[in-house]
């Protein structure tokens, strides 16, 4: 496999990390970052916001490096052209080395003012926006978007030579309509077709859960990338195996319940404990931890006591209460 080329960038492994709302804060890339991720996207952030930054802590929190996770891709979303390339001048002299425009979010507090995926209603205003923001910037723009807003009218190779012919440097398709959400599957036909439509880098996305599958979508489809997002959660290993995979070694295996668990309070826990604080940090993990126990015996059970606590040494209590129980399970 060849390094994803965005503008000057060579970025290897041809691994993203999605933008995820409330999770791809600065915290998360850098911990997840060492897994084998090629770039790291931030969470999405509301052009509008940015316009009011200097009062808005966590806008600026949102675009925040460590400088560890770099290069960096800073997402934008919105409706409006200027206040787009606006938004997009701020975040370039905050560090982003890549700026990329959200046409594909489908959450209702995103679409209902036409941003994310609302915007592939209207390919005009798609356009316009791709070019105020390509002309706002020094560093490659970059364009995230769905097949379209339904299924009647799929509109995504339209949409992405319009990208191309404006100036962007690479195009990620999630292969689900704005209306399907993240029902049904994903249809990485799409996505071959895409890729044989333009000229550009595709970033393929979409039910990536599986290494050896992730792999044999990128054959089958020829993209130049791939990017995970839900299915890292609480499986930062998924990264790693696919790394291996890329770079010619088979997939090491994921590591123990308890070892997996070790890492959870140890590293990632103790991690969002230091950036955040306690009183942000506890709420913000135990949807992480919910994650990293999934298909561990009792784990309804542990997720509902966990979801009930407020300070850390508790949270870190019940893990390493479980841990012990699983390798006492192991050693009989």
């Amino acid at each position: 496999m060849k390094p994803l080329a965005v503008g000057p960038h060579e970025i290897w492994p041809p691994l993203v990390l999605a933008p995820m709302s409330g999770v791809t804060n600065r915290t998360m890339r850098a911990l997840y970052k060492p897994f084998g991720l090629g770039l790291t996207v931030t969470e999405f952030v509301s052009s509008n916001a940015l316009q009011y930054a200097s009062s808005a802590k966590r806008t600026m929190e949102m675009i925040d490096q460590h400088g560890l996770e770099k290069p960096v891709s800073t997402q934008l979303w919105g409706d409006d052209p200027a206040v787009m390339a606006k938004a997009a001048k701020i975040v370039r002299e905050c560090g982003a080395d890549i700026v990329d425009i959200n046409f594909g979010c489908p959450a209702p507090k995103v679409t209902k003012t036409n941003g994310g995926s609302a915007c592939l209603r209207d390919l005009d205003r798609c356009e316009a926006i791709m070019r105020a923001v390509v002309e706002a910037v020094d560093c490659p723009v970059t364009m995230k978007m769905r097949l379209g807003w339904s299924e009647d009218k799929l509109v995504y190779i339209e949409a992405a030579q319009r990208a191309q012919t404006a100036g962007v440097k690479a195009l990620t398709l999630h292969a689900r309509t704005a209306k399907q959400f993240y029902k049904g599957n994903a249809d990485w036909a799409h996505i071959k077709r895409l890729k044989e439509s333009v000229d550009i880098p595709v970033i393929g996305n979409g039910d990536l859960s599986d290494a050896h599958d992730a792999i044999r979508r990128m054959e089958e489809t020829g993209v130049d990338a791939i990017m995970l997002g839900r299915a890292t959660l609480g499986n930062p290993w998924l990264i790693s195996q696919i790394r291996d995979l890329m770079e010619g070694r088979a997939a090491q295996a994921v590591p123990s319940a308890a070892d997996r668990l070790r890492y959870a309070i140890g590293v990632h826990y103790r991690a969002m404990l230091e950036e955040l604080g306690e009183s942000r940090a506890v709420p913000q993990m135990r949807k992480h931890l919910a994650l990293y126990l999934k298909g561990i015996p009792g784990a309804a059970v542990l997720r509902e006591r966990i979801m009930r606590l407020d300070r850390a040494q508790d949270v870190v209590a019940v893990v390493e209460e479980t841990i012990e129980s699983l390798e006492r399970a192991v050693a009989a």
